[in-house]
């Protein structure tokens, strides 16, 4: 009776492999925060700690890096709303908590990085989006539930908020935008505890609705 073969295991990347994956992605995005998605590819290398020919072995082209960069900043910041609704009891506590975490996440940063060559529909792109969502969502059903947060606000409201607030200003440097980020962003919280004291024009605004702008 002939023995079946047994399975290949699909090869697990070493160790060091993923130190400069990481190592890549990070230095990618500090260097897409200070200079833009077009800062060269040789520069990130050297930031990294890595060859030219590493980088492109992990990622074949801009495309590629701007993309993981994009995810892991997201899913960083899924993380930090996961860890909120964890162990923060008050729900409006946890949407705060969620709010300056994603901002020294520098998601305002990943805005200009999504231009119209952008693979938008990506797999991973858009599971790391909808993990993101739907914290958010959840975070701000809760603190609305609890009677804390204006229930005329939407996820897409909180999003555009808090990436305009956290962008630096045109022309200055992200160490000047640093020193007001937080303050900013506080204040633009409190207003959106309940009960609300002026009424919003216009309707909440979602994320579908922004994609589609």
């Amino acid at each position: 009776m002939q023995t079946a073969a047994p399975e290949r295991k699909v090869p697990r990347p070493r160790a060091d492999a993923l130190r400069n994956r990481e190592r890549i992605v990070t230095a990618a995005r500090e260097m897409f925060v200070e200079h833009g998605p077009d800062v060269p590819l040789d520069e990130i290398a050297r930031r990294a700690g890595v060859g030219n020919a590493t980088l492109y072995r992990n990622f074949p082209d801009r495309d590629a890096l701007v993309r993981e960069v994009v995810v892991s900043v997201m899913d960083r910041t899924a993380e930090a709303a996961e860890q909120a609704l964890a162990e923060t009891g008050d729900a409006f506590a946890a949407l705060e908590r969620f709010v300056h975490a994603a901002a020294d996440e520098r998601i305002s940063a990943l805005c200009p990085m999504v231009s119209s060559t952008f693979d938008q529909h990506h797999p991973d792109l858009e599971a790391s989006r909808e993990r993101v969502e739907r914290l958010i969502d959840e975070i701000m059903g809760r603190a609305k539930a609890a009677g804390q947060l204006r229930t005329d606000v939407g996820v897409g409201d909180l999003m555009v908020a808090a990436a305009q607030l956290s962008r630096p200003p045109a022309g200055t440097g992200c160490g000047f935008g640093d020193r007001f980020v937080h303050r900013h962003l506080q204040l633009f919280l409190d207003g959106l505890r309940a009960p609300a004291r002026s009424a919003l024009p216009g309707t909440a605004v979602t994320m579908k609705e922004l994609r589609q702008s």
